[in-house]
């Protein structure tokens, strides 16, 4: 038997594949054999480890040294000096920003500190193409232990014990969910995964497949026991090319190994699973057009009752739960209801994964104790906000979620208490923002988004919230008028009450939260045709300071002609004839033009 006396460990993840991880690889892999290494020296390609702004990722064991931003050309100098003479390369370290010390082992770094990963834990450690490296660290246990020893009922009693809620959304108790379409009549019965994250700056679901698909696998199987269903389908959206590959070799290896299809450990239960490929439309996020996609129609939502656990796919009664809910269901059966509802708070147990992206240091994924304040996600974990700027808002729930100000950053992050400040958990998308954002172009922007992946089958989401974007874009282009913020508040409300599915309903959140927290944004727009944070181009105009020397570079910069001067005198812009380009700003050495 051959010895292996190392590990090296390459992040796969589409992040750092976008990297170059595979050409690390492939040179890792030369440099060894070259070495005469490659026997004693095992490569692991392992899936997202969420420290993603840091990558490409490389953990050598059995030490743990973590390296960052690891490329192709440090190959030779990595196996040289560490695999070969033992010795950190330390320039690859990760580096603290404050003080500057170098970091060697991954589990010391202030990104993962306040982390509990529990859903995420495979992430980053094993192969996922390999179901050998899964079923060594506890695959397959759970379900094991419910074909053999444990009735439907008493699984779906434990799911609803440990409190899970779902983490696609609003965050109905799963253990409820399951109950409900156990009990729901019919001799056939479906189990779905929706896949099709569609949030901006969201890719929980994407690592959690790409990194560990047969956790998601298991936690379906399980289900389809609980449920008396016999077959399951993974709606994922084509986009995610890594995900649907890692998926289809997952379901494979568990068929050969008997995990899935007919008489799973001899137990009697036969459970087949399918995927189904997205083709990007926002709105099959929503249940009932998710379903309708599947059938082969437009995925169109329509009205409930009744509800998928009755009548879902193709009139059958339907489980549907998101990756991150199916990712909980293994370490719930084998840890127990009560060690799950022990973690996190009252009413939301568990961990929940989230997306860190913005204006924030440490970009990536984090999965974090229900509970935890959101000051602790941005600045312990996160890092803080890059360039001295200060942190201003962050949008929580992607674009039917609502914006925080800094003066809730020591909110606990927990479903209910984000509701009760006109926010919501989501999917987990958190979209960090400085002082050089503009609210109000902001909710511009998500209601744009939530506009376009409208699917137009009800009056108030398709034209409500087109009326909504036509009076923001109206703001910002420095035409706004006395009553729009009003209009906005009548529009938001009268769409979240009449909207036809959770899209619709929830649309105004983003515009209805920043009118909350940040209505002197609006008013400033509107009444003295400014952006405070100088991002709209309509309001925001070019000045030149005393700072000016008169090289000139800005006058044969502007485009328009509208900037007059002598040479080593101070040069002045026409207001009423700038078109607020900002070349000058741009080109001038002396950053002597600012916006004002």
């Amino acid at each position: 038997m051959q010895y292996i006396r190392a590990h090296v460990l390459i992040c796969a993840g589409t992040g750092c594949t976008a990297s170059g991880s595979k050409k690390l690889e492939a040179a890792l892999h030369e440099e060894l054999v070259k070495k005469g290494l490659d026997k004693e020296i095992k490569i692991v390609e392992t899936g997202c480890h969420g420290f993603c702004e840091a990558g490409p990722l490389v953990i050598i064991y059995p030490e743990g040294t973590f390296y960052v931003r690891v490329k192709e050309e440090d190959v030779p100098e990595l196996v040289e000096s560490h695999l070969y003479k033992g010795r950190v390369v330390e320039r690859l370290l990760y580096k603290e920003p404050v003080t500057h010390e170098s970091v060697p082992n991954y589990n010391e770094l202030g990104f993962y500190k306040k982390q509990r990963r529990m859903v995420l834990g495979n992430c980053g450690h094993i192969n996922p193409e390999i179901i050998g490296d899964y079923i060594a660290n506890g695959g397959y246990e759970a379900l094991a232990k419910v074909l053999t020893s444990m009735s439907s009922g008493a699984v779906v009693n434990e799911i609803k014990q440990a409190g899970l809620r779902g983490r696609g959304g609003g965050g109905f108790p799963t253990g409820m969910k399951w109950e409900f379409t156990q009990k729901a009549t019919g001799d056939k019965k479906y189990v779905v995964c929706n896949a099709d994250e569609g949030d901006p700056g969201a890719f929980m679901d994407r690592s959690i497949l790409e990194g560990d698909p047969h956790r998601v696998i298991e936690g379906m199987t399980v289900c389809g026991y609980a449920i008396g269903a016999d077959e399951g389908y993974l709606y994922v959206r084509a986009e995610y090319p890594l995900a649907i590959k890692r998926l289809t070799i997952a379901i494979a290896q568990a068929e050969e190994l008997g995990l899935l299809g007919e008489n799973i450990f001899n137990s009697g239960f036969n459970f087949h699973l399918k995927i189904k490929e997205g083709a990007g439309a926002f709105v099959c996020g929503e249940e009932t057009a998710l379903l309708a996609s599947i059938e082969g129609k437009r995925g169109m939502p329509r009205p409930r009752p009744p509800f998928p656990a009755i009548s879902g796919l193709w009139g059958k009664p339907t489980n549907i739960n998101n990756v991150e809910t199916f990712a909980n269901i293994p370490q719930i059966i084998n840890n127990g209801a009560a060690w799950y509802a022990a973690i996190g708070t009252e009413k939301s147990k568990g961990t929940k994964v989230f997306a860190l992206t913005g204006r924030i240091n440490h970009t990536g994924l984090a999965e974090v104790p229900m509970g935890i304040t959101m000051r602790e996600i941005i600045f312990d974990i996160g890092g803080g906000i890059p360039d001295g700027k200060n942190f201003k808002a962050v949008q929580i729930g992607g674009p039917s979620g609502g914006c925080l100000p800094k003066e809730l950053l020591d909110l606990p992050v927990d479903y209910d208490s984000l509701v009760q400040v006109g926010a919501m958990m989501g999917s987990g998308g958190l979209v960090v923002m400085d002082e050089t954002t503009c609210m109000v172009d902001l909710a511009k922007f998500f209601l744009a988004f939530t506009q376009s992946e409208s699917c137009g089958k009800c009056t108030p989401c398709r034209e409500g919230t087109m009326r909504m974007l036509e009076i923001l874009t109206r703001i910002t282009d420095g035409e706004g008028k006395v009553g729009d913020i009003e209009l906005l508040e009548e529009l938001a409300r009268n769409i979240k009450n009449t909207a036809l599915c959770g899209l619709g309903q929830t649309a105004p959140n983003p515009v209805l939260s920043t009118l909350r927290y940040f209505r002197q944004e609006y008013e400033t727009h509107i009444n003295e045709k400014r952006c405070p944070a100088g991002v709209c181009s309509a309001l925001t105009g070019y000045k030149i300071t005393d700072k000016c020397i008169g090289c000139g570079l800005c006058k044969k910069t502007c485009p328009a002609e509208v900037i007059s001067g002598e040479l080593k005198g101070r040069h002045t812009i026409d207001q009423e004839k700038c078109i607020k380009c900002g070349d000058c700003a741009a080109k001038c050495p002396l950053k002597a033009i600012i916006k004002g």
